[in-house]
């Protein structure tokens, strides 16, 4: 962002289409991701700008495959090692995601009660500190660019709602009962890989079934969204200007990237 008129760059960008925005709070910051490019602004005035790694064509052609390729995208921020997370925070997000493989040794109670053990701590680190402020903060941030009032935010006389119809809380509201009623359906004998197989297949299928909400012309669609949009009265909180400016730092770096 050296060199470049903040100003000038908001405005230029509220003139203009910009690619669809993506992000994620942090308790230190906010990461706002593109496609092709991901910036993290932190509380302390830094700013990290990386490119985003590509989804092979292949895969962006291959129901589930593809909403698989993508959910790895939007987590890869936190994942690579010159991403967000240090080394033991990827050490116990890795733990959290191989979990569940290790949870078919267990009777259904103890691996209920694990699961739910696991979920309640996850929730309580992830969100911890200013997270949910910021969080509210990356929403606010992400719907200005798509309404061309960066500007107006910036300065404080505007601010978009801090609920998003994109958050990734919409999505983890439609895996639990995605994953339920595949769990039901699952057509085969139940064997030592069936509980990995299932929970791969939900979260391919969630996937998808979000991204068609999302682009669907219909709002009867955005009915699978409701939950989602209301758990995020408590995963939100509302962000004062200076949070939101920071989420909006986030956006400039990905936006003057994609404008050059």
């Amino acid at each position: 962002m050296q060199g470049v008129s903040l100003g000038a760059l908001f405005d230029r960008a509220d003139s203009m289409p910009l690619p669809a925005l993506g992000g994620m709070a942090r308790p230190d910051g906010v990461v706002i991701a593109s496609e092709r490019f991901f910036a993290f602004a932190g509380r302390d005035g830094s700013l990290l700008e990386v490119e985003m790694p590509k989804v092979p064509r292949l895969l962006n052609r291959l129901p589930l495959l593809r909403g698989l390729a993508r959910l790895g995208m939007s987590v890869s921020p936190l994942l690579r090692r010159d991403g967000v997370a240090g080394r033991n925070e990827r050490l116990v997000l890795t733990a959290v995601l191989l979990a569940p493989i290790f949870f078919v040794f267990l009777s259904g109670t103890a691996s209920l009660v694990a699961g739910i053990v696991m979920t309640v701590t996850l929730l309580a680190w992830l969100l911890r500190g200013r997270t949910l402020y910021l969080h509210g903060a990356e929403h606010r941030a992400i719907a200005a660019a798509e309404r061309g009032q960066l500007v107006a935010t910036w300065a404080g006389h505007a601010a978009p709602s801090r609920f998003s119809l994109r958050c990734g809380t919409n999505f983890v509201a439609l895996v639990l009962p995605v994953g339920l009623l595949a769990d039901r359906l699952w057509p085969f004998a139940p064997a030592l890989w069936t509980p990995v197989v299932v929970a791969v297949l939900s979260l391919g299928l969630s996937m998808e079934l979000w991204r068609a909400v999302q682009s669907s012309p219909h709002r009867a669609a955005q009915v699978f969204l409701i939950p989602g949009l209301a758990l995020q009265r408590l995963t939100t909180r509302e962000p004062d200007l200076d949070e939101t400016r920071i989420a909006l730092t986030a956006v400039a770096s990905v936006v003057q990237r994609e404008l050059a």
